[in-house]
């Protein structure tokens, strides 16, 4: 099967990996810069050009950075076009990355949230503080990633002041309930196909908040309760990921799923559990690429 790897970097460990357990299993996987990619968007006879060659692939693997979401998803948008299987499809990858919207249809779905408000006036700041019970509270900025842009506010004063600042320079925001009993620990699950593969927790440093390895969280391999292992599989369904890393807190009312994300890193989960991530990845191509069939048709 000829694989390809939509990614910024052939060195990046999650890419490398993901090639690397392809050719283990037989396959022909070429790395490609999505954002070097350039299409002709022609009826009958869509294509994709990659530095002066026509890409065709049997099955490709989006890595979509977040701040290149909208050409990256429009590249993947045209191998659909052109009948190739993607581990994730366009649509879904830009829903996730909608944090707002991926909320909404995790709510609409049954599946367990923080407390979440939404506002657009500072005039609304005190209705929004009091919908997810006062402080200490969270907020987020939608466009943040890796922990960037995600503020506690430990007091109302402060709360009320983060947010006006935020509205007032125009950005959007959510202002989530903070789960204490958390701990400062979140759990990290690696979702293929609709099952479970890989599961971390992921522990903050003393004095943090935010459990992101990138912001140096340290992680462990665990065990899932059924109802986790359960809300992780239905929160990658709902977004219609094929691949997805669900991001979830204990909390005293059970798990609640924080983020639902389309192009999860393998390097930390594969650590920390020796889980070979990258060929359950590859497995998946191979059970599901043939059939042509895709997960996402007619979902919000």
């Amino acid at each position: 099967m000829q694989i390809g790897i939509l990614s910024r970097k052939a060195s990046l460990y999650s890419t490398s990996r993901l090639r690397e357990a392809g050719e283990a299993r037989g396959h022909d996987v070429r790395v490609v810069d999505y954002l070097r990619c350039y299409m002709n968007i022609t009826s009958h006879r869509p294509s994709v050009i990659f530095q002066g060659e026509q890409m065709t692939f049997d099955a490709i693997i989006p890595r979509i950075g977040a701040s290149h979401t909208f050409y990256g998803a429009a590249v993947v948008r045209q191998f659909e076009m052109m009948g190739i299987f993607p581990a994730n499809e366009s649509q879904a990858i830009t829903r996730s990355r909608d944090k707002l919207r991926s909320l909404q249809l995790l709510s609409r779905d049954g599946i367990g949230l923080p407390v979440t408000g939404f506002a657009n006036s500072t005039k609304d700041v005190e209705g929004l503080i009091n919908i997810v019970g006062g402080a200490p509270l969270v907020i987020k900025l939608l466009q943040g990633t890796q922990g960037i842009g995600v503020v506690l506010a430990e007091t109302r004063k402060a709360a009320e002041s983060v947010i006006e600042a935020f509205i007032g320079l125009d950005a959007n925001i959510l202002v989530q309930e903070y789960i204490k009993e958390a701990g400062g620990a979140d759990i990290r699950t690696f979702v293929v196909n609709n099952k479970v593969v890989a599961a971390i927790r992921r522990q903050a440093q003393p004095g943090e908040f935010r459990s992101n390895i990138h912001r140096g969280g340290s992680a462990e391999a665990i065990k899932l309760t059924a109802e986790e292992r359960s809300v992780a599989r239905r929160a990658a369904k709902s977004m219609g990921l094929g691949v997805a890393g669900v991001d979830m807190l204990r909390s005293n009312h059970g798990p609640v799923v924080m983020e639902v994300n389309s192009s999860p890193g393998l390097e930390g989960i594969e650590a920390a559990t020796g889980v070979d991530v990258a060929t359950e990845v590859i497995k998946y191509l191979e059970k599901e690429a043939p059939s042509g069939k895709t997960r996402d048709r007619g979902k919000g």
